[in-house]
């Protein structure tokens, strides 16, 4: 594994367990083995090291979710949990503890949410055979409330959400 893998990869376990402000440099770059020369030249500073963390989930994440079924969404969702935990959503966690006022963080919690809801655009046409701004909404207002409920209420939570979307589409298909 290269440093810059190691350095995202023992990051974002350190950050999803104890949050972005109470882990220091020092902890980064002792948990993944390197000096704090090194990890400055791979990701600049904490902000660039926070922003790198999170496109990288993002890409993960996106990879489990490419799915054309709210069934499969949520079934995603509850894998995802599965193999990372539950935790709530470490974008806007990283957003909420920044302040919302570090651009590259905000730029790729933005992104990832668009991301998000333009897959779930795509199962709202693939599950009803249309468009439906406020059914994909809906889907996403249950997708997020599902991934912030687990982290306190477990992953079960997961499957109610599931049948509530799964109930919308059913109502959306007979009107």
């Amino acid at each position: 594994m290269d440093i810059r893998t190691r350095l995202l990869e023992t990051s974002e376990k350190l950050f999803d367990r104890h949050g972005f402000t109470a882990t220091g440099m020092d902890r980064l770059t002792q948990g993944a083995g390197i000096s704090s020369r090194t990890l400055y030249k791979h990701v600049g500073n904490k902000n660039g090291l926070i922003a790198a963390v999170l496109n990288e989930r993002d890409r993960r994440f996106h990879r489990q979710v490419e799915t054309n079924s709210v069934d499969a969404l949520f079934g995603a969702l509850e894998l995802w949990f599965a193999q990372e935990a539950a935790r709530g959503c470490l974008f806007l966690r990283a957003w909420g503890e920044t302040g919302g006022d570090v651009p590259e963080i905000a730029e790729v919690m933005a992104r990832h949410k668009q991301r998000m809801r333009e897959r779930i655009d795509a199962i709202v046409v693939a599950e009803i055979g249309w468009q439906d701004d406020e059914l994909a909404e809906s889907i996403q207002l249950l997708l997020e409330g599902a991934t912030h409920t687990a982290a306190y209420r477990g992953i079960a939570t997961v499957e109610v959400a599931r049948r509530a979307a799964q109930r919308l589409v059913t109502v959306a298909r007979t009107s």
